[in-house]
């Protein structure tokens, strides 16, 4: 018997063997990936016990999602857990003329432009929008430019409980650093280090993953999260990877992402990051490097060799004028190779397809990867990255992370192929439901534990508050005005007759 969709409990996890049916079901089966036409799902408790055709056994609920694509929700190798300020340098550049790099005056008197409320609220809202777009395992990410130095233990421990009040699978720590880069009185970029602060932040967040690990039942993992590699010693590195050795925990590292951090690499070390790192012996299987734009064919083979996986997002890397050169050619050096969002909206569909284009622009050649080969970076890929072979898949014995994508949204038609039409012609916004360890955490925008239109009108006054305080952290301190102008004049009121 099948019951109305609607009568899903959001927010719970459903009680006996229950059945998602639609028209496409991914199935990962011994032979490799397949799609089921008229597939069914079916789950216990936190787990898939069934994919194929119809199933036959015991169930006590069957809920038929129609014209639909049931798969695997993605995992976000480089999750947005911020109120995204890349987005204001998209049409106001360049970035150290922006806020983007502290000036000596300010770096002196540095502080929190959020108060600790306010960073709590900012990664409930974020880890939302990530369930909104089909997103089942995030590594967040944020901006540590309106920051003292680094990110908090105390914030982390509030994005936990956001994480299992949502219903989000995470892996948690907060950003560290020994150093950074500030703008001299001459507007000059100099590398600055307090190494005795970054490593006594580094041994909180040592502390916190260990605690976390495993908790929420489960949904909240530990990480590392060493800030941008300009911003890190020989030190905190050594000390990361050790912790990280010791927990058994992923490391991710941002590097060969810009001219910026490739030049005072360079400068510092005498080599590009991959290299440095590698001289330092500290590649290796657990790191997650977004985004190799810049990284050279000798950074390549250091990825590689030691396996390497760079978190891909593209979406951010095209608003700024780069990109992967190539998704193909590192697939076919070997390096592994999942996929980030790193922006707002963490559009994880989005991202596949300029992905996707701009790995064709790249090679020249309208054949160039596949939506499959992105489909399965978004997924299986990521989940490799981290370890699980339990996620980022739909097989028997996988946990229930599931994202259900609508086929007959009427600005994707005629559908084709159902991976290549979300692909292609989709966005995250045709993402029906997103069920997270067994538990219905999203359906038809709603999620549970967090009112989003009350949500959204406070994102708005957050974000306008932090903006109004650029000027502190801005080279000059020039006006907002003059920081952000206005696509077009501003008329501020109407023009009289």
């Amino acid at each position: 018997m099948t019951t109305a969709w609607s009568a899903l409990p959001l927010g719970k996890r459903p009680a006996g063997r229950w059945a998602l049916a639609s028209r496409f079901a991914i199935a990962d089966l011994p032979e490799g990936r397949r799609l089921i036409t008229d597939g069914e799902v079916v789950i216990e408790s936190d787990r898939v016990i069934w994919v194929g055709r119809r199933f036959e056994g015991e169930l006590s609920a069957r809920y038929d999602m129609g014209d639909a694509l049931i798969g695997p929700g993605f995992v976000d190798l480089d999750a947005l857990s911020d109120l995204d300020t890349t987005v204001l340098g998209m049409d106001n550049q360049p970035g150290w003329k922006k806020g983007r790099v502290w000036p000596a005056d300010y770096a002196d008197r540095a502080y929190e432009m959020y108060s600790q409320e306010e960073l709590a609220f900012q990664k409930r809202y974020a880890f939302a929008q990530l369930l909104l777009n089909g997103i089942t395992s995030a590594l967040p990410i944020a901006s540590l430019f309106y920051r003292a130095w680094g990110e908090t233990v105390a914030e982390f421990e509030a994005a936990a409980v956001a994480a299992e009040d949502l219903g989000l699978r995470v892996w948690l720590g907060p950003a560290y650093r020994t150093g950074g880069v500030i703008l001299d009185e001459a507007g000059t970029m100099q590398p600055v280090f307090d190494e005795e602060r970054g490593l006594g932040e580094l041994a909180a967040a040592a502390a916190f993953a260990k605690r976390v690990q495993g908790s929420a039942g489960g949904l909240v993992s530990g990480m590392f999260a060493p800030d941008r590699v300009e911003t890190c010693t020989e030190a905190l590195l050594h000390r990361t990877f050790a912790h990280a050795d010791e927990l058994d925990m992923p490391v991710r590292l941002h590097m060969a992402q810009g001219e910026m951090e490739l030049q005072t690499v360079r400068r510092l070390h005498g080599m590009t990051a991959p290299q440095w790192l590698d001289r330092l012996g500290v590649l290796s299987s657990r790191l997650i490097a977004p985004h190799a734009t810049v990284a050279t064919d000798d950074d390549l083979l250091c990825y590689a060799a030691n396996g390497v996986t760079v978190a891909h997002c593209p979406l951010v890397s095209a608003r700024h004028g780069s990109s992967l050169k190539s998704f193909s050619m590192l697939k076919a050096k070997g390096i592994r190779l999942g996929m980030g969002t790193d922006t707002a909206p963490p559009d994880m569909v989005l991202n596949m397809a300029v992905g996707m284009m701009a790995n064709r622009l790249a090679e020249g050649k309208g054949d160039a990867g596949s939506a499959a080969e992105f489909y399965d970076a978004a997924t299986l890929a990521g989940a490799d990255a981290l370890k699980r072979p339990d996620i980022g898949r739909i097989t028997p014995g996988a946990k229930a992370d599931i994202a259900v994508f609508d086929m007959a949204d009427r600005m994707i038609a005629p559908r084709i192929d159902p991976i290549q039409t979300l692909v292609y012609g989709a966005t995250g916004r045709v993402t029906r439901a997103t069920i997270v360890d067994g538990r219905l955490c999203m359906r038809d925008g709603a999620v549970a534990g967090i009112d989003l239109a009350a949500a959204r009108a406070q994102v708005q006054t957050q974000f306008e508050g932090l903006i109004a305080r650029y000027p502190e952290r801005t080279f000059g301190h020039p006006p907002v005005q003059e920081i952000f102008p206005p696509s077009y004049p501003l008329v501020e009121n109407e023009p009289s007759s």
